[in-house]
């Protein structure tokens, strides 16, 4: 694969190949955008005059329109999440309302929504494949849900309201950003650090050198003399609150998080009434009782009864155990000469603390056994066992948006070239957005009688290389590898041949976490995790005494961290439901009622933490946090087959591999998961496995 050269040097107006990320600038994007947006405007025009109810004449036709924002949009979203600037931000906000301009008009042409209806209720329909049908029907309730339905002046105030929500996203996620830079607590005294393990020591210096680079006289702070500075990105603030001896330390970094993006000049509280508000009148316009309606029309979940559903049979199962978790703290914290009343900031402290005591290991005896390189290998020959496909490192030279970034090849049984994907993996605080996350770089589609190769990105925020010592991975961290390499498959290993249903499209939003979520069940499967350990320094692979507690250890406080997602998904959907933001209640006031059914330990009156929850409010997420329970609970289920067969025997998991890659990583939205769950299971998904693999499955348990 090789990046695209266009003509007049604006790399963002290239057609084909991949996008020559080294080469973008800010200044590429509003004359490419706007070129962009342009041109589609005017073939839409044209193909409307054209149209006509079969596929070739409807949806073929506007497929074609969609590509060229392959090129001159997708990849400044990407690098908007990747390497922010003022600059960026600035070009971004310039033609964001282009972009959602036209995306609305596409949706709200009357032309296409009248021939997509009647191709649906023609003689053509019957003529059609599944996955055919499916996007047509798609098509028109995009367009139903886009307004098109409604009458001109109602219409024109939809269309304001997307373009405010979609401006109040980026603000809002902007915000985030920027608070996160902001904060950094500083510490020159060494004995603060007593407790601290190395690779804290090591990253809270290279952010102390990082964030006075442009002082006068640049200061050397080093791993053993500091200074040392904690921001709120998630490889230093996770840690630091785990190993931080210093109380008063760890309850001013808490804080701070909590109240992220809470204040001027940064503060999303204004933006989040707004963007309720704006939803709430959304969905009236659309004819729906709540804006939680309006998101599950276009998911797997029935109703917002049924969601409700699951949350109760969740919190049923955990309630208890996490009350349990909650008093092993306590006691343990006593038993260690601590009876001070334990509050939120130390119970990272302590958990950590009864973790190493209970399972007698820790994050840094971990990590020096997972090399990024080695981690990686062993992920590639776990998916050439499970999928049969071979992944290796392109040897062609591929433009990037920064040098740590890797380029990959996939690979299918014959050796023939199939798929591609970007690694980003390490942390960027300066420039790079928090979290982990994949995305679609291209897709699959036919283009000039060829079929493009579907290529991904994915994005992770793992800790980085320090000084001589290699990228060393916290368990987590490869769990977090093994997730976004999920969602990759299901957009490198597609076999529909229909862009709007190829890969991830067309997927219900709910059910899209289903792979992500199944792939890191096989970080606990013995021969996989052995076989991708290696001492940087000695060569050892994982001593088993170690592996033995890492599986011990995988349901430590698995109450506590399901009740924790169930605040965020019950708060999301109350949000999107009944709550009114005129009302005399507030959203933190939801947060905080919801949280006595779900937090066994009280949160702050202070706690702000949806001002940084992007997922809803900037995100894909907005009443549909509760999508990556409701996908836990079909990973588990579909992990449970290969328990089932064994997973000592390799050639059953191979077979069930294959029906796995064959149905769920293969079908993408070209059928309803429901059935595409049911083709690889034969029969509907069960709570039992996930509640099972918990340890959160009793006598006493509903399932």
């Amino acid at each position: 694969m090789a990046n695209a050269s266009p003509p007049d040097g604006n790399p963002l107006l290239a057609n084909h190949g991949l996008p020559d990320f080294g080469r973008i600038e800010p200044q590429h994007v509003v004359p490419a955008v706007t070129h962009t947006v342009e041109r589609a405007r005017q073939q839409l025009e044209s193909l409307e005059q054209h149209l006509a109810p079969d596929w070739d004449r409807t949806i073929a036709l506007i497929e074609e329109l969609d590509r060229p924002f392959d090129y001159a949009w997708k990849p400044v979203g990407h690098l908007f999440g990747v390497k922010n600037s003022p600059e960026l931000r600035t070009a971004y906000d310039t033609v964001l309302p282009q972009v959602v301009e036209f995306g609305l008009r596409v949706r709200q042409s009357e032309p296409l929504y009248r021939a997509l209806k009647q191709l649906r209720d023609g003689p053509e329909w019957d003529r059609l494949e599944p996955a055919q049908q499916r996007i047509v029907s798609d098509r028109i309730q995009e367009a139903e849900l886009a307004g098109i339905a409604l009458p001109p002046e109602k219409r024109e105030r939809f269309n304001q309201i997307e373009q405010e929500l979609s401006q109040l996203a980026t603000r809002y996620s902007n915000n985030v950003l920027d608070a996160t830079k902001a904060y950094g607590l500083e510490i020159t005294d060494p004995a603060a650090t007593e407790g601290w393990p190395s690779s804290l020591r090591q990253l809270a210096a290279q952010a102390y050198n990082t964030a006075h680079k442009e002082d006068a006289n640049p200061p050397a702070a080093t791993p053993e003399r500091g200074p040392w500075r904690i921001t709120l990105e998630a490889p230093l603030y996770v840690p630091f609150l785990e190993h931080c001896r210093r109380r008063d330390l760890r309850e001013q970094v808490y804080r701070a998080f909590i109240t992220r993006a809470s204040r001027e000049p940064f503060d999303n509280t204004p933006l989040i009434s707004q963007i309720l508000r704006l939803r709430r009148e959304k969905a009236a316009l659309l004819g729906y009782r709540t804006f939680a309606d309006v998101s599950l029309a276009r998911k797997m979940a029935p109703s917002v009864d049924a969601v409700q559903d699951m949350f109760q049979q969740l919190r049923a199962a955990s309630w208890e155990p996490g009350q349990r978790d909650l008093q092993d703290l306590v006691e343990f914290k006593q038993q260690q000469g601590d009876h001070e009343p334990l509050q939120l900031w130390d119970v990272p402290f302590w958990a950590e603390r009864l973790r190493e005591s209970r399972y007698a290991y820790t994050d840094e005896q971990v990590r020096p056994y997972f090399p990024l390189e080695r981690v990686l290998e062993g992920l590639f020959a776990l998916l050439h066992r499970l999928f049969g496909i071979t992944v290796r490192p392109t040897v062609a030279k591929v433009s990037v948006w920064h040098p740590d970034v890797r380029f990959y090849e996939v690979f299918d049984e014959e050796d023939r070239p199939i798929a591609a994907f970007y690694l980003d993996p390490y942390s960027r605080p300066e420039n790079k957005r928090g979290g982990a996350w994949m995305d679609d770089c291209l897709g699959r589609r036919q283009v000039d009688g060829h079929w493009q190769l579907p290529v991904a990105h994915l994005v992770c925020n793992q800790t980085p290389p320090v000084g001589d010592t290699p990228a060393l991975m916290t368990f987590h961290e490869v769990e977090t590898l093994f997730h976004e390499m999920g969602h990759g498959l299901q957009h490198m290993l597609t076999r529909v041949d229909y862009a709007d249903a190829a890969g991830i499209n067309g997927i219900e939003w709910d059910a899209v976490e289903l792979p992500s979520q199944f792939m890191e069940n096989w970080c606990y499967h013995r021969p996989t995790l052995m076989g991708m350990t290696r001492h940087y320094q000695t060569g050892e692979p994982l001593p088993e005494e170690l592996f033995q507690k890492i599986c011990a250890a995988r349901n430590y406080r698995a109450a506590s961290q399901m009740l924790r997602q169930l605040l965020f998904g019950m708060t999301d959907i109350e949000l999107h439901t009944t709550f009114d933001p005129d009302g005399a209640e507030t959203a933190f006031d939801v947060q905080r009622r919801i949280s006595q059914q779900t937090a066994v330990l009280p949160l702050l009156p202070e706690d702000r933490f949806l001002c940084s929850f992007q997922h809803i409010f900037s995100g894909g997420y907005a009443a549909g946090y509760y999508s990556y329970k409701w996908a836990e609970i079909l990973s588990a289920d579909a992990f449970s087959a290969f328990e089932e067969a064994g997973l000592d025997n390799d050639q059953a998991v191979m077979e069930i591999g294959r029906r796995f890659r064959d149905t769920v990583l293969a079908l993408g939205g070209s059928r309803h998961p429901m059935e595409v769950f049911r083709q690889f299971r034969g029969r509907e998904p069960r709570v039992e496995p996930l509640l099972r693999q918990q340890g959160l499955l009793s006598d006493e348990t509903p399932a």
